[in-house]
């Protein structure tokens, strides 16, 4: 497997800067990039000039990631030559948050095959349940094939975001890569890094990842109670402020859930993905520390999976409120990852607005947020 990457700083400058990238075939191009690139003119025709053989994969961001840090406002494009590993591309069009589900399995269906070993998907961030999205596609191709990837961002604005495939750049459009082949070697980690506080909330309304009440009052009145001043901000504010989901026990499930959107009207919380009805909610918050032990962890998970090797490549995909929590200081989050990888691979990725893992190896895939997740592709 060859990997190449270049980052880019001017839209206007891209053609230029993927000659300096395309010195042989590539069979994908990653690409994570901020909402001036993508909205610009000839962006899908630029990319698909200089590689027209290679499929496109990527979307909008909250920052974009590589080995020298973190970026706003770049589009960071990376090249992958695949040696025995098979691409099989599969899109859709979002219909609205409703079509979540059914979008997903209209992506597995398209994906589904014998040989498949892990997929690489990319969807919008606003209008969208993530969860659903992935249980629709894990329902097609079963809950033992690894999903990863991630919801687009638009620099913390929430409200139009994009991705990037086949069919061009899109806002309503649900992208993925089907990965195959028997030399292929695919690792993944994910890691939050948050601290809970408050008492437990019961969740007594909701509808999919819409939050009506909590103990019996409108969720937004409750939220910005303990927000304070904070509450001025929301929606983006909220992401400093996430929710750890609870069993009917008040014992932690390991998901966390962020708010993208409010309902004045109704008093209800859109959250990333799908709330459990039974359950119960509790506020977290986190330290910069905190957050970076955390990265280091997803990273020793997703390099622990893979077996010895060089060339590999790292896809991290981390939350945008983590980001808002270290400020200054979030390039420390990726240095960690760099450490723990060394200097044979290469790494790139973005901030999102949700995050797409498997808890474990074998486990089923589920819409992470507020979490560090990371991907690790090479071949024997």
């Amino acid at each position: 497997m060859r990997v190449k990457q270049i980052i880019n700083r001017k839209p206007a400058d891209l053609a230029v800067a993927l000659n300096h990238l395309n010195d042989g075939p590539a069979d994908l191009l990653l690409v994570f990039g901020s909402i001036e690139h993508f909205t610009s003119a000839d962006f899908h025709n630029t990319l698909r000039n200089a590689f027209p053989e290679a499929l496109l994969l990527g979307c909008t961001t909250a920052g974009e990631i590589t080995t020298e840090g973190v970026d706003d406002g770049t589009c960071t494009v990376t090249a992958i030559k695949f040696e025995q590993t098979r691409l099989s591309p599969a899109t859709t069009r979002l219909a609205g948050m409703d079509d979540s589900f059914a979008a997903g399995e209209r992506l597995g269906k398209q994906l589904a095959a014998p040989d498949l070993k892990a997929v690489l998907l990319f969807g919008p961030g606003v209008k969208i349940n993530g969860s659903a999205l992935v249980n629709g596609i894990s329902g097609v191709i079963g809950n033992t094939i690894p999903i990863t990837g991630g919801l687009a961002g638009d620099g913390g604005a929430f409200r139009e975001t994009f991705t990037v495939g086949g069919r061009g750049v899109a806002n309503d459009q649900v992208v993925a890569i089907g990965l195959s082949g028997d030399r292929l070697r695919f690792g993944h980690g994910s890691f939050g890094g948050w601290e809970p506080f408050g008492p437990a909330r019961k969740v007594t309304r909701c509808t999919g990842n819409v939050l009506h009440e909590l103990d019996g009052e409108p969720a937004l009145e409750i939220y910005r109670r303990y927000l304070g001043e904070h509450a001025k901000g929301l929606p983006a504010s909220g992401l400093l402020f996430p929710f750890a989901m609870l069993g009917e026990d008040h014992s932690a499930v390991g998901l966390i859930r962020t708010i993208l959107g409010i309902d004045e009207a109704s008093g209800s919380l859109i959250l990333a993905g799908e709330i459990d009805p039974d359950g119960y909610l509790r506020l977290m918050h986190a330290s910069t520390d905190k957050l970076v032990n955390g990265a280091e962890s997803a990273a020793e998970a997703a390099l622990g999976m893979l077996q010895s090797g060089a060339d590999y490549l790292a896809v991290l995909v981390s939350c945008v409120g983590r980001k808002l929590v270290m400020g200054d200081r979030v390039d420390e989050e990726i240095e960690a990852v760099s450490e723990v990888f060394g200097s044979t691979g290469v790494l790139t990725g973005f901030y999102s607005y949700g995050e797409i893992s498997p808890f474990a190896t074998g486990a089923s895939c589920k819409l992470h947020n507020q979490t560090m997740t990371i991907t690790c592709l090479r071949e024997d």
